[in-house]
Protein backbone atom coordinates (compact mmCIF):
# COMPACT_ATOMS: atom_id res chain seq x y z
CA UNK A 1 0.00 0.00 0.00
CA UNK A 2 1.47 3.32 -1.10
CA UNK A 3 -0.42 6.29 0.31
CA UNK A 4 -0.64 9.44 -1.76
CA UNK A 5 -1.05 12.85 -0.14
CA UNK A 6 -3.11 15.51 -1.91
CA UNK A 7 -3.14 19.27 -1.37
CA UNK A 8 -6.64 20.78 -1.45
CA UNK A 9 -6.80 24.56 -1.81
CA UNK A 10 -9.73 27.01 -1.65
CA UNK A 11 -11.55 24.82 0.85
CA UNK A 12 -14.69 26.60 2.08
CA UNK A 13 -14.22 27.86 5.63
CA UNK A 14 -17.32 25.91 6.70
CA UNK A 15 -15.76 22.54 5.73
CA UNK A 16 -14.18 20.49 8.53
CA UNK A 17 -11.98 17.38 8.42
CA UNK A 18 -14.86 14.91 8.34
CA UNK A 19 -16.65 16.60 5.43
CA UNK A 20 -13.41 16.90 3.44
CA UNK A 21 -12.85 13.17 3.88
CA UNK A 22 -16.42 12.35 2.87
CA UNK A 23 -16.09 14.38 -0.33
CA UNK A 24 -12.92 12.56 -1.38
CA UNK A 25 -14.15 9.13 -0.26
CA UNK A 26 -16.34 9.11 -3.38
CA UNK A 27 -13.14 8.32 -5.30
CA UNK A 28 -11.34 5.87 -3.05
CA UNK A 29 -10.19 4.93 0.41
CA UNK A 30 -9.22 7.85 2.62
CA UNK A 31 -6.40 7.33 5.09
CA UNK A 32 -6.78 10.83 6.55
CA UNK A 33 -8.29 14.23 5.79
CA UNK A 34 -7.27 17.41 7.56
CA UNK A 35 -8.27 21.03 7.11
CA UNK A 36 -5.43 23.26 8.29
CA UNK A 37 -6.45 25.68 11.01
CA UNK A 38 -4.88 28.81 12.43
CA UNK A 39 -3.05 27.88 15.60
CA UNK A 40 -4.23 30.98 17.49
CA UNK A 41 -7.88 31.22 16.43
CA UNK A 42 -8.68 27.62 15.45
CA UNK A 43 -10.35 28.86 12.26
CA UNK A 44 -9.80 27.21 8.89
CA UNK A 45 -6.98 28.62 6.77
CA UNK A 46 -8.82 27.57 3.60
CA UNK A 47 -6.72 24.57 2.61
CA UNK A 48 -6.10 21.03 3.69
CA UNK A 49 -4.59 17.65 2.92
CA UNK A 50 -6.14 14.31 2.04
CA UNK A 51 -4.23 11.04 2.08
CA UNK A 52 -5.59 8.44 -0.32
CA UNK A 53 -4.81 4.75 -0.12
CA UNK A 54 -3.04 4.54 -3.49
CA UNK A 55 -1.86 6.47 -6.54
CA UNK A 56 -4.74 5.44 -8.81
CA UNK A 57 -7.38 6.64 -6.36
CA UNK A 58 -5.46 9.86 -5.81
CA UNK A 59 -5.33 10.54 -9.55
CA UNK A 60 -9.07 9.92 -9.88
CA UNK A 61 -9.78 12.31 -7.02
CA UNK A 62 -7.55 15.01 -8.57
CA UNK A 63 -9.32 14.64 -11.92
CA UNK A 64 -12.76 14.70 -10.30
CA UNK A 65 -12.28 17.63 -7.89
CA UNK A 66 -9.65 19.99 -9.32
CA UNK A 67 -11.47 23.07 -10.60
CA UNK A 68 -14.81 21.85 -9.22
CA UNK A 69 -17.13 23.87 -7.00
CA UNK A 70 -17.62 22.88 -3.37
CA UNK A 71 -20.02 25.09 -1.39
CA UNK A 72 -19.36 28.09 -3.62
CA UNK A 73 -15.56 27.84 -3.86
CA UNK A 74 -13.55 26.35 -6.71
CA UNK A 75 -11.18 23.71 -5.32
CA UNK A 76 -7.54 23.38 -6.33
CA UNK A 77 -6.44 19.77 -5.96
CA UNK A 78 -2.96 18.48 -6.71
CA UNK A 79 -0.32 16.13 -5.33
CA UNK A 80 1.12 17.58 -2.14
CA UNK A 81 4.74 18.59 -2.35
CA UNK A 82 7.10 17.60 0.46
CA UNK A 83 7.30 20.24 3.16
CA UNK A 84 10.36 22.43 2.79
CA UNK A 85 12.69 22.76 5.72
CA UNK A 86 12.37 26.20 7.19
CA UNK A 87 15.10 27.75 9.25
CA UNK A 88 14.33 28.24 12.90
CA UNK A 89 14.39 31.48 14.79
CA UNK A 90 12.38 34.63 14.62
CA UNK A 91 12.88 35.98 11.12
CA UNK A 92 16.65 36.06 10.90
CA UNK A 93 19.42 38.08 12.42
CA UNK A 94 19.81 41.81 12.72
CA UNK A 95 22.92 42.00 10.58
CA UNK A 96 25.26 42.96 13.40
CA UNK A 97 25.18 45.27 16.37
CA UNK A 98 26.31 48.85 16.01
CA UNK A 99 26.89 50.06 19.53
Amino acid sequence: MSEKKLYVGSVPYSVADQRLGEVFAEHGTIESARVVTDRDTGRSRGFGFVEMENQGEAERAISAWNGTDLDGRTLTVDEARPRENRSGGFGGGRGGDRW
